[in-house]
């Protein structure tokens, strides 16, 4: 099984979940390019980039059969894009709060490219703590649904030691504005063509599904995923995996399970 994070995320941060789940299935958890301990990319980031990091990661550990892929955030997008993609390679699909970007505009275009333009002359800055307990603070005050466990365990898994203080792990240019403007289009034909089945998980409160407006609701993920099975938590935001770990194990794993 194969867990893949989202933005600004690395692959420890499934371990809650991971622990409550019952099968003892071998997982794999990579970091993708850029973030957490991978390397940074000297080219640049291009979303299709992580398409191709999954296929070469399928075809390294999993060559002979379909995967089942779990993934939250960016990690559900690229998930969700890649099985449309590659219909044969994805088995089953469990999906955490990774449902696309909300539409944009060619009028965005120009404005998006100027930022762009001016952040590639400078020099990216990593954010940097005086501690953990520093940084883990700021990620409660971020999540207010998380424990002080939850916290901690976070801000070490994002962080690494640096000069005495503590700096976030992953290239800071990850920040800055993607000049290639989103295609809620693209995505959604990519979608059309999966295969495979898919759990969705929503959190109720998810800051994320309000953007969406009308493609946040249950009837559009429909009309674009035709195997999709959509599951709302209620008391999760879109860190669900980490809020209610035990709920979201116990879907995954009755979901996995089936096929």
């Amino acid at each position: 099984m194969f867990l893949l994070h989202g933005l600004n995320d690395t692959g420890d941060t499934f371990q809650f979940m991971v622990d409550a789940l019952e099968s003892d299935w071998p997982l794999v958890a990579p970091d993708w390019r850029g973030f957490g301990r991978s390397a940074w990319s000297q080219e640049g980031y291009w979303f299709p980039d992580y398409f191709a990091d999954l296929d070469a990661l399928l075809d390294a550990l999993a060559p002979d059969e379909p995967a089942r892929i779990v993934g939250h955030s960016m990690g559900g997008n690229i998930a969700n894009l890649y099985a449309g993609l590659r219909p044969d390679r994805v088995r089953c699909l469990a999906n955490l709060e990774g449902f696309g970007l909300p539409r944009s505009s060619p009028r965005d275009a120009p404005g998006r490219l100027r930022k762009w333009l001016g952040q590639v002359k400078t020099v990216p800055v990593l954010k940097n703590y005086e501690s953990v307990e520093q940084l883990a603070g700021v990620i409660r005050f971020r999540y207010p649904r998380f424990s002080e466990a939850h916290a901690d365990f976070v801000a070490r898994a994002w962080s690494e030691p640096h000069g005495g203080r503590v700096r976030l792990l992953g290239d800071a240019r990850h920040r800055w504005a993607n000049p290639v403007r989103y295609a809620r289009e693209d995505a959604e034909a990519c979608w059309r063509e999966v295969k495979a089945p898919v759990l969705m998980v929503v959190g109720d409160e998810s800051e994320y599904l309000a953007m969406l407006g009308t493609d946040g609701t249950d009837d559009a993920f429909r009309a674009n995923m035709p195997h999709v099975q959509i599951a709302h938590m209620a008391g999760a935001g879109h860190m669900l995996h980490i809020e209610q770990a035990e709920r979201v194990a116990a879907l995954i794993q009755d979901f996995l399970s089936a096929h």
